[in-house]
């Protein structure tokens, strides 16, 4: 097998979103809802941190960061989103898109920090 370049990926996420991500088996992300019609992902481990404390937290009472790689290729279609300060990038991949990302993703993606 050859090695494929990857980027690492890093998503805060509630609870029952990442119940779907474990029926996945640690694969993929589940479908955007109705009102979500981008998914995204950030690109480091500290935003993320930020949204799961901060915001995942309020919402749901747990938050959760995941980190997870996705072939570099492929995210080369999508641009990087610079969503508030320097450190505030991210990818927004249009929720019909996603189907296709999850193929991307090389292997699991994993729980790295839990907040409460």
């Amino acid at each position: 097998m050859t090695n494929v370049e990857t980027v690492t990926l890093w998503r805060p996420t509630g609870p029952e979103e990442l119940a779907l991500v474990e029926e996945s088996g640690w694969r993929e992300w589940p479908p955007r809802l109705p009102d979500q019609p981008i998914f995204y992902p950030v690109l480091n481990e500290d935003y993320a941190t930020r949204i799961a404390r901060d915001w995942n937290v309020k919402a749901s009472g747990v938050g959760y960061v995941t980190r997870f790689e996705v072939e570099k290729s492929y995210l080369d279609l999508y641009d990087v989103q610079q969503a508030g300060g320097q450190t505030i990038l991210e990818y927004w991949i249009p929720a019909e898109d996603l189907e296709e990302f999850n193929q991307h993703i090389v292997g699991l993606i994993e729980v790295v920090a839990e907040f409460r």
